[in-house]
C-alpha cells in the first residue's frame, strides 16, 4: 500500500521506487491483459517523470549524478527545452536524462512483474469493480491476501566503495508498549509542568495589592431608659 506523500515529512529512497512503479502500474496492466495500451496513462508519466527527476536532481539518490542538486528551475530534463537557462553542462545535463530513464525503466518493469506474477488478484479486482463499482477496504484486503510478494530491491549506496554497514537502528518502542507509554506520560507530565509555572508566573505579575478594609463603624451604646419620678401621694379629704 503507498501512502500518500503529503502524509509525510521525509520519504526514503524505496519510497519513491514504490511511488513510481505504482504511477505506472496502469501501463503496465494494460500491456499485460490487452497487449495494446492506450493514452490513459499520460498524467502517470508526467507524475513518475517528476519524481524521478527529484531523485536525481534534489535528493542525491543517483550514484553517478552524486550529492549535488541541479533542481534550482524546476526544469524537466527529459523533453525540456534546451533555450532554458542553466547552471550545468550538457554533460551533466546527458547523465541526468539517463539516470532518470533508467529510474523509470526499472520501476515499468519492477510493476509489469508484480502485475503478471498476480494476475488472478489482478483480475479478481477487476471483476469486483466490475460488479461493485466501489470496493470498500474489506474488499480490498479480501482480493490482496492472494498476493505474492515481489523479491526485494538490491541494497543501495550512493557510492559502491563505501563499506556497508550490517548494524541496523536501534529499536523503536510501538505505540502502545510500555515504555512507549511511559516516555509519553513523561512528556505530558513535563508540558503540564511547563504550563503551570507560566500560569503561576503570569499570576504573581498581574496580581494587584489587597485593598486594606475599612473598619465597621462602631455600634451607639443602647440609651438607658430614663428613670420613673415616684408618683406623688393623694391625701384623702
Amino acid at each position: 500500500m503507498v501512502l500518500p506523500m503529503e502524509d509525510r515529512y521525509s520519504v526514503t529512497r524505496n519510497q519513491l521506487l514504490d511511488q513510481i512503479a505504482y504511477a505506472l502500474g496502469g501501463r503496465a496492466a494494460e500491456e499485460i491483459v490487452f497487449h495494446d495500451p492506450t493514452t490513459g496513462a499520460s498524467n502517470d508519466f508526467e507524475k513518475a517523470t517528476k519524481i524521478a527527476r527529484q531523485m536525481v536532481t534534489l535528493y542525491g539518490f543517483s550514484s553517478s549524478v552524486g550529492v549535488v542538486s541541479y533542481g534550482g528551475g524546476g526544469e524537466v530534463f527529459i523533453g525540456r527545452d534546451m533555450a532554458q537557462a542553466r547552471e550545468y553542462s550538457d554533460e551533466v545535463a546527458h547523465q541526468i536524462d539517463v539516470e532518470i530513464r533508467k529510474i523509470l525503466d526499472n520501476a515499468h518493469d519492477e510493476a509489469y512483474r508484480a502485475l503478471n506474477t498476480n494476475r488472478k488478484v489482478l483480475d479478481a479486482m477487476a471483476k469486483e469493480l466490475m460488479e461493485k463499482e466501489t470496493l470498500n477496504p474489506d474488499d480490498i484486503k479480501r482480493i490482496f491476501k492472494a498476493v505474492k510478494k515481489v523479491p526485494k530491491r538490491k541494497l543501495w549506496l550512493s557510492k559502491t566503495s563505501r563499506p556497508v554497514s550490517r548494524k541496523g537502528p536501534i529499536p523503536i518502542p510501538a505505540k502502545g508498549s510500555t515504555t512507549a507509554k511511559v516516555a509519553a506520560k513523561k512528556r505530558a507530565d513535563a508540558k503540564a509542568t511547563k504550563e503551570a509555572a507560566k500560569k503561576s508566573a503570569s499570576k504573581k505579575l498581574t496580581a494587584k495589592k489587597p485593598v486594606p478594609k475599612k473598619p465597621a463603624p462602631k455600634k451607639p451604646a443602647p440609651k438607658k431608659p430614663a428613670a420613673k419620678k415616684p408618683a406623688r401621694a393623694v391625701k384623702k379629704k
